[in-house]
């Protein structure tokens, strides 16, 4: 194969792939073997929140990739393996939402719009005005404007305006505006602005503005802006005056001047509590957007 694809990938933090092969950005890599999908090459996805599938967003990197030469692809996702991959640029998760939104209008096959209501099946575009509801199937794209309702499935991008409320599926992105809800389900990301709610599911990325509140599942991401409240089974930040909450083994959290962090560490293979603490972030004992962990107890910086 001759054409270039640009596809996602994640990596950890050093920027090393699961089986430790460590990436540098804008450098070109060519393997001259067989090349098949989930064993050799060099894997890469088509749609951007696939990979929260492989790399949660608690502790991982995203970028946009160029993936060409000879191109193996997975049947459960969109998931490949190619012999030439090049990392392009990092894009973070606000990054891998807006690519994932742009990709799924790209990829629509028609369009239903409705001053108040609009339906499309998988793959099509629903657009809704204020106080409407648009509904959308499986990678499909619904767009509701302020009070309205928008809908997406699996792999959909949604998006509602002010006061909104914005609900996507699996490996889905929900956008509100203010004051609006978001929910996307495992491996989503959530976006809200301010005073608005944004829940994501495991592995999924929830972010709220000032005064909201962002909540994520297990090796999820959840940030909330000044004076808001996140929570989290894998990491946590939140602004200036925030409340944040995170739970779990190797969780993490960070936050703005007079924020009230929470950090619980679980027993090993269990649920039961380890040990946990409660801080004030004073810029001194406890220093502003640091990321903190517990070791035996202790808070500790964490890389």
């Amino acid at each position: 194969m001759s054409n270039k694809l640009t596809t996602y990938k994640g990596t950890e933090k050093d920027m090393k792939c699961h089986g430790g092969f460590r990436y540098e950005l804008g450098k070109k890599y060519e393997d001259n073997g067989a090349i098949r999908c989930g064993g050799s090459g060099f894997h890469s996805c088509k749609t951007p929140l696939d990979v929260f599938r492989y790399f949660a967003p608690n502790k991982s990197r995203y970028f946009v990739c160029e993936a060409g030469g000879i191109v193996d692809e997975d049947n459960e996702d969109s998931k490949i393996a190619s012999s030439e991959l090049t990392l392009t640029a990092e894009i973070g998760i606000p990054g891998l939402v807006k690519a994932h939104i742009d990709y799924v209008k790209s990829h629509t096959t028609t369009e239903h719009t409705d001053p108040k209501q609009a339906t499309a099946g998988a793959c099509g575009a629903a657009t809704a005005g204020d106080y409407g509801a648009a509904t959308a199937g499986a990678c499909g794209a619904a767009t509701a404007g302020a009070c309205g309702a928008a809908t997406a499935g699996d792999r959909g991008a949604a998006t509602a305006g002010d006061r909104g409320a914005a609900t996507a599926g699996a490996c889905g992105a929900a956008t509100a505006g203010d004051y609006g809800a978001a929910t996307a389900g495992a491996c989503g990301a959530a976006t809200a602005g301010a005073c608005g709610a944004a829940t994501a599911g495991d592995r999924g990325a929830a972010t709220a503005g000032s005064y909201g509140a962002a909540t994520a599942g297990s090796c999820g991401a959840a940030t909330a802006g000044d004076r808001g409240a996140a929570t989290s089974r894998g990491s946590v930040t939140v602004g200036v005056n925030g409340t944040g909450l995170v739970r779990g083994n190797g969780v993490m959290i960070r936050g703005g001047l007079g924020a009230i962090l929470v950090i619980a560490e679980e027993e090993e293979n269990s649920y039961d509590l380890a040990h946990w603490k409660a801080v004030v972030v004073d810029g001194e004992t406890v220093k502003a957007d640091t990321w903190y962990k517990l070791m035996n107890g202790e808070l500790v910086e964490a890389e």
